[in-house]
């Protein structure tokens, strides 16, 4: 089916009942975001064309605009030493005194709009160290903050969108991808890899659109109240949390998008009526763990699993939208912290005048 409201050309379902539908172009296959609640929700007005899949799409639609071309963020310089006269010496340092270890210098955040490399050995230098201190923020967020509640620190929320903004680009330019690939540490490039190609098959669901439209975002739930859902939704039906994880991702970024689909998706996971009333249990569409637990059981009932391919393939008709879940879902098996990484991934949607970011700083 078209959705009307993205321009997206979106899969035809199969004969059981409709499955969830994919989010709107944020960086997904077709099918509108969830209806929000008016009282929690915030509208922006896009003034360009918009295609909001919200997932791997969601972030997952490579940005069409150009980008600009910038250096890798820099770290903070450190201070100068003060000079000092020729007639005075240096203190001696007592040898039974330990000498004193250099203070590591925290790099500078990178603007949330920072210039994104063209030059693939820049871009390769910037992907390294901007995932080096993602993961480092990431660990002491972790260790120290408390990811059941309140927001992301700052240097997690800016060094994810900065890694997703690389990827997107990446995604946008194929021979430029692969010559940073070669630039890239072994695990780094498969990562890379992985990311790149599953923005791009959800890239290719999607049409650019062009004039006025709105959609209603708001703030996820806290990440570890939503691996709290994925885990029991795991031990329910057997379905693995990073599935789940990455099919919500691909969905609506984790339940950003509030917006109703044309075709009449709903909810954090993107439930059409019909398959709703026979797999939600009786259930609220719109409830975040009520939403999972559907999905988990539509997944299971279609296959899940023992044939992850067969159950997504029912979720959505697009061998694209299959292909992109498995490798972001890799990717979280690989390093929970890249489930922290696509969590603090934000909403964009595909213009014919390039792309446009709806949430985030």
């Amino acid at each position: 089916m078209k959705d009307q409201r993205t321009g997206v050309a979106r899969p035809e379902r199969g004969r059981r009942p409709s499955g969830p539908a994919t989010p709107p172009q944020q960086d997904a296959p077709g099918g509108g975001p969830p209806g929000p609640r008016t009282d929690r929700s915030r509208a922006r007005p896009m003034a360009a064309s918009l295609v909001g899949l919200a997932l791997a799409i969601s972030g997952c639609a490579a940005s069409q605009g150009a980008a600009s071309q910038g250096a890798a963020p820099q770290g903070v310089a450190s201070p100068a030493a003060p000079s000092q006269t020729a007639t005075r010496s240096a203190p001696e340092q007592s040898a039974t005194s330990p000498a004193k270890e250099p203070l590591r210098q925290e790099p500078a955040l990178p603007a949330p709009d920072a210039a994104i490399p063209k030059d693939p050995s820049q871009l390769a230098r910037s992907l390294i160290g901007t995932t080096a201190e993602l993961r480092r923020a990431t660990d002491a967020w972790i260790r120290d903050g408390n990811p059941a509640k309140g927001q992301p620190p700052e240097p997690v929320v800016l060094l994810a969108l900065h890694q997703q903004r690389i990827y997107r680009y990446l995604a946008r330019n194929p021979q430029v991808a692969s010559r940073t690939y070669a630039k890239l540490p072994k695990a780094l490039a498969g990562q890379a890899k992985d990311n790149v190609t599953a923005t791009r098959d959800l890239r290719s669901l999607v049409h650019p659109i062009s004039g006025s439209a709105k959609f209603r975002v708001q703030p996820p739930k806290p990440a570890d109240v939503l691996l709290g859902h994925f885990r029991h939704a795991e031990r329910r039906f057997g379905v693995e949390w990073e599935v789940l994880a990455a099919v919500m991702f691909v969905e609506t970024k984790f339940g950003r998008v509030r917006s109703p689909s044309h075709t009449g998706a709903q909810g954090p996971m993107q439930f059409m009526p019909g398959t709703w009333d026979a797999y939600g249990m009786g259930g609220d569409v719109h409830d975040t763990r009520d939403a999972m637990l559907a999905a988990a059981n539509y997944l299971h009932a279609s296959g899940a699993p023992r044939d992850y391919r067969r159950a997504l393939y029912a979720y959505n008709h697009s061998q694209a939208y299959v292909n992109a879940v498995l490798l972001h879902a890799r990717q979280i098996k690989q390093d929970i912290r890249n489930y922290y990484a696509y969590y603090n991934w934000q909403v964009f949607v595909v213009t014919t005048r390039g792309d446009r970011r709806l949430t985030g700083p």
